[in-house]
């Protein structure tokens, strides 16, 4: 049998691909590693469980498999019928057994990667609109799950950390961040500077006459912009080092 492969030959697109799909097996690591009954224990994120983690990540895959069906059949198959819909769908996925749980992560997961390997290339390009009601071309879904899969890996709580995501993938991470924070204005006086990377990184509000100034590498830079901690961060402000770093702005 001949294997079967991705329709396109784009190679920036193959290679969001390949950092999806390795996000994708890298949650599934982590998940793997917890047993069922470390899955009712605490996220990272407030007021969710391991369990509303793996809903999320399980049922977000089936969300953007509808956005890759839309753009391949041209009918309008949006992600969900409201939020409202979405958050009911992970506040039940949270309460399904952890066998169920561990299919819904498996089976979406794979549902999704065969839509990809199957999207005819010039379909790569049509417009789809997300939950937030931005219209994009069916390409982003690649990135959209590939930030999932990486920062919810981490989210587990069980021994992942910013620095084993990709520097790619970290890197427009926090662009996509900092754009936020700059659309919303909420960037005032903050500058942030990235130090390990071999230019150095700047975002934020760089014409601030008298900024607060966060620096860090880029992992650390990354977790504290997406607002799970502050390890590693340096925060300066007139001159004078701040203890602790203030919390990032809201990105979501």
């Amino acid at each position: 049998m001949v294997a079967r492969r991705d329709q396109t030959t784009d190679p920036v697109l193959l290679e969001g691909l390949l950092q999806a799909r390795r996000g994708t097996a890298f949650f599934a690591r982590k998940l793997n590693e917890l047993t069922d009954a470390e899955l009712d224990g605490a996220s990272l994120l407030p007021g969710w469980t391991r369990r509303h983690v793996v809903a999320h990540v399980g049922y977000n895959a089936r969300a953007i498999a509808r956005l890759v069906e839309w753009a391949a059949t041209g009918v309008e198959t949006p992600m969900y019928p409201s939020v409202e819909v979405r958050n009911h769908e992970i506040d039940f996925g949270a309460t399904l057994s952890p066998i169920a749980l561990r299919n819904l992560f498996d089976h979406s997961a794979v549902h999704l990667n065969v839509e990809w390997r199957d999207l005819a290339a010039d379909s790569w390009h049509h417009k789809v609109k997300t939950v937030q009601g931005r219209v994009v071309p069916a390409e982003e879904t690649v990135w959209m799950r590939t930030r999932e899969v990486w920062v919810h890996a981490v989210d587990l709580d069980n021994g992942a950390s910013f620095a084993d995501i990709p520097a790619p993938v970290l890197a427009r991470l926090l662009k996509d961040i900092t754009g936020a924070w700059k659309t919303r204005g909420t960037d005032k006086d903050l500058v942030v500077e990235v130090t390990d990377q071999p230019a150095a990184l700047m975002f934020g509000d760089t014409a601030a006459v008298s900024p607060l100034e966060i620096r860090g590498s880029l992992a650390d830079i990354a977790c504290w912009a997406a607002g799970r901690g502050a390890a590693g961060v340096l925060a300066r402000s007139g001159g004078k080092s701040v203890s602790p770093a203030p919390p990032a702005p809201e990105w979501i």
